[in-house]
């Protein structure tokens, strides 16, 4: 199969253009160049600008696509309708943060979705192209665009159209950090602040599953829109969490909780400062629902897999390199230093 990524050097991309190589498929990739251009040197890759310059894809054709890196509705529009004489089929990624909210007992694809006015879309629209996934991706407005987004693809392609929305996602080079900072500071070891209650629960998926998953969905030429969000009753808690990335770097940390009042009033900021903590009334977008996902062929391998992949991606890195999230050194000293007062 003849596969275009749109993106796809970045994170999930990587995967998966493995995944699509593993699997015996043909892959070319379209985008700026501008991340990882080296990656890849036997992989056909076509260069520009999805906001502007799409003359590059004239005259091709694949059997599926990939957008990895749609954020506003114009740009998923443009490669959309330029494609669609040139693909049977589009899969595009969304978010499990297009729904309006999350309830405990399981947000599935049928529940409301996040809206924006006119005037919200506009001002995203009108952000520099180059700066859009930094703006948008941590932006009020992420979910409600990523719907629009979702919605500007099916109007090109009416019936092709893959809309996968993830949860968090995790493992090897996730440039967040996110999940990371938890497996590269446990296996520091020491004492070690744990945010919130111990038995919290938690989910995420492996991005090789997600892309793997992915792949096959493309094969079968899979349409409609599938939540994406962890192993579903894997019962995954913070505390076994960290409890595992311990098991897998064999260190000696120990874990001090601290609860969501003393973190709120110490001003810690949730999901970037302190990952994957949220506060105790957003906590249920951890239970969305994937059965239909799962229906469709969606696996996840153990927790400890996940984390000892990720534990030896961490350790490739220069020692120098900065992690993008999670308490720095003082920061989580001067909070365990408040707790034991």
């Amino acid at each position: 199969m003849k596969m275009l990524l749109i993106g796809g050097t970045v994170f999930l991309g990587r995967h998966l253009i493995d995944a699509s190589i593993e699997r015996g498929h043909e892959v070319t990739l379209f985008n700026r160049g501008r991340h990882n251009a080296d990656l890849y040197p036997d992989i056909e890759k076509l260069r520009g600008d999805r906001s502007g310059d799409l003359s590059v894809l004239k005259g091709r054709e694949w059997d599926a696509v990939i957008d990895t890196c749609g954020y506003v509705p114009s740009d998923v529009r443009r490669s959309a309708e330029a494609l669609a004489d040139a693909t049977e089929h589009y899969t595009f990624i969304s978010s499990i943060s297009v729904y309006a909210e999350f309830g405990p007992a399981g947000t599935d694809e049928n529940a409301a979705v996040a809206t924006m006015t006119n005037e919200q879309l506009a001002e995203a629209e009108a952000i520099d192209p180059g700066e859009r996934a930094t703006a948008v991706s941590y932006g009020e407005f992420y979910g409600p665009l990523k719907i629009r987004c979702e919605q500007e693809a099916e109007k090109a392609m009416p019936g092709r159209i893959l809309n996968v929305r993830p949860g968090l996602i995790v493992g090897p080079h996730d440039y967040t950090d996110r999940f990371t900072y938890w497996v590269h500071r446990v296996a520091q070891g020491g004492e070690v602040l744990a945010p919130g209650r111990p038995d919290r629960p938690l989910r995420f998926i492996d991005v090789r599953d997600l892309a793997e998953w992915m792949i096959r969905m493309a094969e079968v030429k899979g349409v409609g829109a599938y939540n994406a969000a962890g192993a579903p009753g894997d019962r995954l808690t913070m505390a076994s969490l960290l409890e595992t990335c311990r098991d897998v770097t064999q260190s000696d940390a120990t874990f001090t909780w601290a609860s969501e009042e003393l973190l709120l009033e110490q001003e810690v900021g949730p999901w970037v400062e302190l990952p994957l903590w949220l506060h105790e009334a957003r906590n249920s977008i951890f239970a969305v629902n994937n059965d239909e996902a799962v229906a469709a062929g969606l696996t996840f391998r153990p927790v400890a897999d996940t984390v000892r992949a990720t534990f030896e991606w961490d350790r490739s890195r220069p020692s120098t390199e900065q992690l993008r999230a999670g308490l720095k050194p003082d920061r989580e000293r001067q909070l365990l230093d408040e707790l034991h007062r």
